[in-house]
């Protein structure tokens, strides 16, 4: 599609594309994951691309649940193993649109390995990591991306081992698409997600959301943590990733957003084509 995308379906139109007999939903309220189930399934009606070519994969945790809610062709897959999934049906089926929504803990902790390889690869998925700081579903553990000071169950006098800063570990890595947006940003989401499907190669948008199980330890509510987005967040598409990093509890700390990188490094699934036509003589 060319243009700006036409947002704000009628919510009729995003129902035809959610399984309703399994609502309601196993989400917290004020968490953020039914917002980017929300944003997603817009975006794939808007994409122009077939339904029938859109698949959804996860892995284990909260956010990975959402396949379980979203009508297309889903995989929930084991603990971690999201990418490569994904990576084996993209390779064999290069004519689908392969997303993953998955968490933080899935995506950077038992899942890490796989997310620098395919990376460097450049393999040809989208990655939608909706980071709320904390393993949310399995009791409030710290995970990769839990920032300094907060209280887990794991660190109960507060986390010192410091975190990932996701868009600037993928924009190193050599990303082709790195954006970073909240729930609270619905339609910069949703056009991130439109433009995510155009990319050629690794495509990654962090999503940073509310988490209960975070707020209830750190007296950040949702509500809260919404208004943190709203008036700290700063769009800044050229901002300098190396300073990105995320600090809820910093009230000075901006929560910086945007559409980072666009890049055109050729996919692993497209030179792997090259190289077999070559192999072949053709």
């Amino acid at each position: 599609m060319s243009g700006r995308p036409r947002l704000g379906l009628r919510t009729e139109s995003i129902k035809s594309l959610l399984r309703l007999e399994r609502f309601p939903h196993i989400w917290c309220p004020g968490c953020g994951i039914g917002t980017v189930v929300k944003c997603y399934a817009e975006a794939v009606l808007e994409s122009g691309i077939p339904i029938e070519k859109h698949v959804v994969v996860s892995g284990i945790g909260c956010t990975s649940r959402a396949p379980g809610y979203i009508k297309l062709d889903g995989f929930h897959v084991i603990h971690g193993r999201a990418i490569p999934f994904a990576v084996g049906l993209k390779t064999v089926r290069q004519d689908l649109e392969v997303t993953i929504i998955a968490g933080d803990g899935d995506l950077l902790s038992i899942g890490g390995n796989h997310f620098i390889h395919a990376i460097r690869r450049n393999d040809d998925i989208n990655v939608i990591l909706v980071n709320n700081f904390i393993y949310g579903m399995t009791g409030g553990q710290y995970g990769p991306t839990t920032t300094i000071g907060s209280i887990t169950t794991t660190s109960p006098y507060g986390f010192i081992e410091g975190s990932f800063n996701v868009v600037y570990l993928a924009a190193a890595l050599g990303a082709n698409f790195v954006a970073r947006w909240t729930p609270l940003h619905t339609k910069e989401l949703t056009s991130a997600i439109l433009e995510m499907f155009k990319v050629d190669g690794f495509a990654l948008i962090e999503v940073v959301s509310p988490c209960l199980i975070y707020g209830e330890m750190n007296n950040l509510p949702p509500l809260e943590v919404m208004k943190v987005f709203r008036d700290r967040a700063v769009i800044d598409h050229d901002a300098d990733l190396s300073k990105a990093y995320i600090d809820l509890r910093d009230p000075k700390k901006p929560i910086v957003l945007g559409n980072f990188v666009r890049r055109s490094r050729p996919s692993y699934q497209v030179l792997a084509r090259e190289l077999i036509k070559r192999a072949r003589g053709g």
